[in-house]
């Protein structure tokens, strides 16, 4: 297989298995991810619908992305931004009916396999560099343009992004902290141990 056939199954697979982790951190209802905090503080301020809120935000970071990151828009921005939240839908209704009575810990292994997934994904597609969500380009463009670590970098990012969402209102579980503290450092791991060697 060529290396760009590669990199396009890098994406899609990517992309599209992060918006079954979110599906799954939806079902576990143990909190929202970081940023999903901060899009639910911003839409607290607002007389709008989560949709329609959700959406103005991205496209507003679609703006800073054709400012300051014009290369990393690409396949998998367009994945994120309409596949996505239909996935991630799909697949919390899915588990809702079948499990509709969960206990705490099954909600509690589903949150964690659901984050050890997001973390594989989002380093596949991250390497595949044919694209990133208007969020995830925050970290890699400060860490292409400072000598950070971006295990740090994201946990600062996520964690600001908990910090305004929570002043704002948004719901902040467990699930926010496990995620704010451990995405950046476990995506890295899975750069440098799966996604780097499958592109070689």
């Amino acid at each position: 297989m060529s290396r760009t056939a590669k990199r396009i199954l890098m994406t899609v697979f990517g992309v599209l298995l992060t918006g079954v982790c979110v599906g799954f951190a939806d079902f576990a209802d143990l909190g929202f991810d970081p940023f999903q905090v901060f899009a639910h503080g911003i839409w607290n301020l607002t007389p709008l619908d989560f949709g329609t809120a959700y959406l103005i935000l991205n496209v507003l970071l679609l703006v800073l992305m054709l400012i300051f990151a014009r290369k990393k828009i690409g396949l998998g921005t367009l994945i994120n931004l309409f596949l996505l939240g239909y996935v991630a839908s799909f697949v919390a209704d899915f588990l809702k009916k079948l499990f509709p009575s969960p206990t705490l810990p099954f909600r509690i292994v589903v949150l964690l396999i659901g984050l050890a997934l997001m973390c594989l994904a989002s380093a596949l597609y991250f390497e595949a560099d044919l694209g990133v969500s208007t969020y995830d380009f925050i970290a890699l463009t400060i860490c292409e343009k400072k000598p950070w670590p971006f295990r740090f970098v994201r946990i600062a990012t996520d964690l600001l992004c908990v910090v305004i969402g929570g002043v704002l209102g948004a719901k902040i579980g467990i699930g926010t902290i496990i995620t704010a503290f451990f995405m950046g450092p476990f995506i890295e791991f899975f750069r440098k141990r799966v996604a780097q060697p499958m592109l070689r």
